[in-house]
Parts: structure tokens; C-alpha cells; sequence
């Protein structure tokens, strides 16, 4: 373990988090609200204190980063931003106990939206930034935008990316992974920008369209209100957020594809046909189950297209509430729930590069049973897929339903609700979406401190897909050698 390395990355990740809190600052200052300024300041003090000594000091003897190193700086790291993106909320009175703040940022980090707060009202505006502005930054990946500003800060950086990039594969557009990364960001931050004039323009104030663009570009769902995108009433403003929130899902290479005119590209991923076809079999059918309860086919329309986006997408916007729905309904809501967006996207889930070839799987030994001697390889995209990666996405599979079923077990001990909810908030957070069934339908407040600790370790160890969250307890990991 190259420990020196790891130590200078989590410095430079600890003065770019103290970076990111600049503009929640300065909103603080413009609005004259002494809790915005002392809490933003008080919270990157301490950040530049310890970060700038280990960026400085720590002096590994090679930049060669392996496995094991990116493995562990993606784990750490989160951690670290974790924990200290949660001051600005103790600091400023928002959200006074920790655990309860520390729950917050990871939601707001891990792009899950999952709330303790309960009251909107009159609260600190550069906190209430930042908090959406932690949706940003978890989006696209926090060590990714260190590639896009310091891309010669280590030597070889694929591991690091692969470790922390949403989906069984995080493949280079161009040659060098840090133009890579500068690529990305630039088209997630244009993307983010047209949708803030976009909400403007249909009547949103300047504040309020920065905090939705920021929260659906990492599709997050956090909101300056209770009653989320339902408190505008505006078709409008809810058709903007629905076409952002499934843009978002799609992943991001094929947006740079489109950029230098590759359309074969788009036309042919299978990936982004499956991802389409899901989100529009999932309106037509929530819109049959749901026109009757709202008196005609154009509202069911309306609310579904829109709370379907923002479930496939795991944005975890509110138009309406879900719980009200018919069962038919709410099953598939709980399927979506699982099933999340593309790969290389900000949206969580187990992706439909997964769940497709998942589903091919199936298909190929039901066919097993009837030719047994025959080779049938699965493909996908137009290429054969290998039968290691179909074992790993198997594998993940497995990992993935244990967590949830370990989380709603561990909750559970709290005794607090009923297992409908126990379940859908261990799911909701593994799959990083936000809302869930019943108790936990608005907010999570009602878990104790043991619960929200849990459901944090499940929102970091879906937004991370498991595995670096997991290695850090395996003991080979802080082996030397």
C-alpha cells in the first residue's frame, strides 16, 4: 500500500471540497445571513487546516497508483467529504445533531436526497446551497473533477476512475483519461446551465432554478421545498425537470458522440434502447393504473412521465405522492426502484446495462435446458460479452440484494416502523433514489442515530457499487506489498 500517495490525494480532495463551499459562501454574504457565513467559514477552516499539510508534506516515492490504491482513495474519500461536508449544517443550527447532519451530506454527496429535515421554512440560503451543490458534485464524481483540474496529480488514474464511475465499465472517450474527465465535466456543467436558464425562463427565481438544476443535473432531488417540483404547480417547469431528469440518465459518452457527429453511435446502443423503452413502458402503464384516482388520461399522463423519469433517473423529485397510488402501480414503482439508469450517467440503480444482460442470462439457460451442447454466447452492443463480466454482474447482483436485506434487518432493530418501510428505505438507499414507502414516504427524521448510520453506509456503499466501500474490511488491502 503505497500509504503516502493515499494521504496526498485525500489532502488535495480536502482543499478542493474547502473550494466548493466558495460559492455557498458567498451567497451567504449577499443575503446578510451571519448563520450562512460563519457556517461555511468555520466549515473550510478546518479543511484547509489538515488538507494543505498532507497535500505538501506527504511525499510518496512513486505516482504509480494500483488497484489497490484507487481502490482505497475512492473509499477514503468519500468518507472524508462525507463527514466534513456535514459541518455547514451543525454550524449553521440547521441540522444541530451530527449523525443527523452526517446523514444529510451523504445523501446530498451519494446523489440519494433522502431527507431529515422537515421544515423548509426560512432556512439559511448558502447552506440550503450547499447542500444542493453536494448532489453536483457526487453526480459526475468527486475524483473525477480532481482529474478535470489536476489531471498529472498521479500517474496512472484508471483505477481510480473505475472505482468510483457508476456501471460495470468506465471506458476512456479520448486517449488520456484526465481530457476524459475535462470532457465530461464540461458537458455536465453546459447541461446544467441550460436547464437554470430553462427553469427561469418558465418562472423560477434565480436561487430556486440553481438549487433544481444543480439537484437534477446529479440527480439528486434535493429541494428548497417540502412539497418538492409539486409546490410550483407549473407544467412548465415539471416538463423541463422530466426531459433534464432522463437526459441525465443516459450515459454521458454518447453526449460526446453526438458532439462530433457520431449518431451510428447513439442509433446503435443497445443500452440507451433498453433505458427508453423501460422509462416509456413504465408511463403507459402507471398512466392506465393512475387516470381514474385524478378524473382523466392527460393528469395520469402528467404525473407518471414525470415520476417515472425521476424513479428510473433516481432523482427522487415529488409531483405527487406515489404511496396514494394503486398497488399495480406502486409495484413497478418499487421495480424501478431497483433498476436505476445507464451506465457512465449521474443516476444510481443497478443500471440497464446490468439488468439487461441479466435478463439475458436467463434467457440463455431456460434455452440450456432444451440444447445443452450448445455454445451461446450472450451479446451485447453487437459484441460478445465475456463470461467473467457476466459472472461479476452476477456477482453484483447477489451483493446488492444482501445489502438491502442486511440494511432492512439491521433498521429494523429499532423497531421504529413497519417493515414496508424498513425495506424501501434500505432499497431506496442502496439504489441512492431518495423517497420510499410509507413512514419514510417525505422524510427519514424518524430513524434513530443507529439506523441513519446504517442507511449512510448504504447510500455510499450503492453510489460507489459496492466494492471499495466493501475492500476497505479486507485485511489484504493494508498489506504492504
Amino acid at each position: 500500500m503505497n500509504k503516502r500517495l493515499v494521504i496526498k490525494v485525500l489532502g488535495v480532495l480536502m482543499l478542493i471540497e474547502a473550494l466548493a463551499m466558495l460559492p455557498s459562501l458567498g451567497i451567504g454574504l449577499i443575503h446578510k445571513d451571519p448563520r450562512d457565513a460563519k457556517a461555511m467559514l468555520y466549515s473550510m477552516l478546518p479543511l484547509i487546516a489538515a488538507g494543505l499539510p498532507m497535500w505538501l508534506l506527504a511525499k510518496p516515492s512513486e505516482n504509480n497508483m494500483r488497484a489497490k490504491e484507487g481502490f482505497v482513495i475512492v473509499a477514503l474519500a468519500w468518507l472524508q467529504l462525507s463527514l466534513f461536508g456535514a459541518l455547514p449544517f451543525v454550524f449553521s443550527g440547521m441540522i444541530p445533531n451530527y449523525i443527523d447532519a452526517l446523514f444529510e451530506a451523504v445523501s446530498g454527496f451519494t446523489t440519494t436526497g433522502a431527507t431529515v429535515v422537515t421544515d423548509f421554512v426560512n432556512r439559511p440560503h448558502g447552506v440550503m446551497f450547499w447542500r444542493a451543490f453536494t448532489h453536483w458534485i457526487g453526480g459526475m464524481g468527486v475524483l473525477v473533477l480532481t482529474l478535470a483540474l489536476l489531471p498529472q496529480m498521479t500517474g496512472r488514474t484508471s483505477h481510480l476512475v473505475r472505482a468510483e464511475s457508476p456501471g460495470p465499465s468506465m471506458s476512456k472517450i479520448v486517449p488520456k483519461m484526465g481530457d476524459s474527465a475535462k470532457i465530461l465535466y464540461l458537458i455536465y456543467a453546459v447541461l446544467t446551465v441550460i436547464e437554470f436558464i430553462a427553469l427561469i425562463i418558465a418562472g423560477m427565481s434565480v436561487y430556486d432554478a440553481a438549487i433544481h438544476a444543480l439537484s437534477t443535473a446529479g440527480t439528486g432531488g434535493f429541494s428548497t421545498y417540502g412539497a418538492s417540483i409539486g409546490a410550483f404547480n407549473s407544467l412548465a417547469i415539471e416538463i423541463i425537470i422530466t426531459v433534464f431528469m432522463v437526459l441525465y440518465g443516459v450515459n454521458f459518452a454518447l453526449y460526446y458522440h453526438a458532439l462530433i457527429g457520431d449518431w451510428k453511435a447513439i442509433t446503435k446502443s443497445e443500452e440507451l434502447r433498453w433505458y427508453l423503452g423501460i422509462y416509456l413502458f413504465s408511463v403507459v402503464f402507471i398512466t392506465i393504473f393512475i387516470s381514474p384516482m385524478y378524473g382523466s388520461v392527460a393528469k395520469g399522463l402528467r404525473y407518471s412521465t414525470f415520476e417515472v423519469a425521476s424513479l428510473v433517473s433516481t432523482t427522487g423529485f415529488g409531483l405527487v405522492d406515489f404511496n396514494t397510488w394503486p398497488q399495480a402501480a406502486k409495484a413497478l414503482v418499487l421495480i424501478l426502484m431497483f433498476l436505476g439508469s445507464c451506465a457512465g450517467s449521474t443516476a444510481g440503480g443497478m443500471k440497464t446495462i446490468r439488468v439487461a444482460l441479466l435478463c439475458k442470462i436467463g434467457v440463455r439457460e431456460v434455452r440450456r435446458t432444451f440444447q445443452p451442447r450448445k455454445v451461446q454466447v450472450i451479446r451485447f452492443e453487437g459484441k460478445g460479452v465475456e463470461e467473467a463480466q457476466l459472472s461479476q454482474i452476477a456477482v453484483f447482483f447477489f451483493v446488492y440484494l444482501a445489502l438491502i436485506l442486511l440494511g432492512m434487518l439491521l433498521i429494523s432493530l429499532e423497531n421504529r416502523f413497519d417493515m414496508q418501510a424498513n425495506f424501501s428505505a434500505a432499497l431506496t438507499c442502496v439504489s441512492n433514489v431518495g423517497p420510499g414507502f410509507g413512514a419514510i414516504a417525505s422524510d427519514f427524521a424518524g430513524y434513530g442515530s443507529f439506523a441513519k448510520i446504517v442507511l449512510s453506509l448504504l447510500m455510499l456503499a450503492g453510489r460507489l457499487e459496492m466494492f471499495p466501500i466493501l475492500v476497505l474490511f479486507h485485511p489484504a488491502i493494508w498489506r504492504k506489498g
